[in-house]
């Protein structure tokens, strides 16, 4: 069994908005709507647990019900942070017999498509995981106090996005360790890294873009529109 474990707990801060920004309206519907419909699409998920913020999840609820995503078989509440919260969705997914892959993924990524899910299950198949990212565009440098450390090669530097694609039990593992350990990644990966997890890179998409600012929703906008004018000539 393949689980989609997809975080929307987050407080929309940097959007200026109360309620959080996967409920903004993206293209007619909310953006946790777009999110959920390309999991319900993909082949490789059997089932969706959702992670809300407590004060959210009647909310995310009625999104569920008025858009027919009938994979979703729990909503959880999250914790203080998104670390906190996909461990929540990891012990919600306990109740599920042969959960076999988990598939995280950032509730404010509405752009992610089902072709890009399945071959990130797919890859995920004979290894620890695999996330999906883009390569570098721009020449990235470590700095410390302001200054350039180390210059890191641009053919070996990639930006990460999610899904990432883990099994269950390695990431249940991971997440235990770095709570013993009171560590806090910046994502699921770097968890799994950490305990010796083997990890693959999936080709992902500029357009799988997350929600953080303003710009970003308008953007996101604009790529929809641009896709179903595509999809109206095809």
């Amino acid at each position: 069994m393949n689980l989609a474990l997809v975080v929307a707990a987050g407080k929309g801060r940097r959007m200026g908005t109360e309620g959080g920004k996967q409920f903004l309206e993206l293209a007619g519907r909310p953006v946790i709507a777009h999110t959920l419909a390309a999991f319900e699409e993909a082949t490789s998920i059997d089932a969706i647990v959702v992670v809300a913020a407590e004060e959210n999840l009647q909310k995310c609820l009625e999104v569920i019900a008025l858009y027919g995503i009938i994979k979703v078989e729990r909503v959880v509440a999250g914790g203080d942070e998104r670390q906190d919260s996909v461990y929540n969705g990891l012990l919600a997914a306990a109740e599920f017999e042969g959960v076999d892959l988990v598939a995280v993924h950032d509730g404010a990524r509405p752009l992610v498509t089902p072709r890009i899910i399945d071959e990130a299950i797919g890859a995920a198949g004979d290894c620890d995981g695999a996330v999906v990212g883009v390569s570098a565009k721009d020449t990235v440098k470590l700095v410390r106090d302001g200054y350039i450390a180390e210059t890191l090669p641009r053919d070996l530097t990639w930006q990460i996005q999610t899904p990432q694609v883990f099994r269950y039990k390695l990431l249940v593992e991971a997440h235990q360790s770095a709570r013993r350990e009171g560590f806090n990644g910046t994502d699921d990966a770097v968890l799994v890294e950490r305990v010796g997890g083997r990890i693959k890179v999936v080709m992902g998409s500029d357009e799988n873009i997350k929600i953080t600012t303003p710009s970003d929703l308008v953007f996101a906008e604009a790529l929809l529109k641009e896709r179903s004018a595509k999809s109206d000539r095809d």
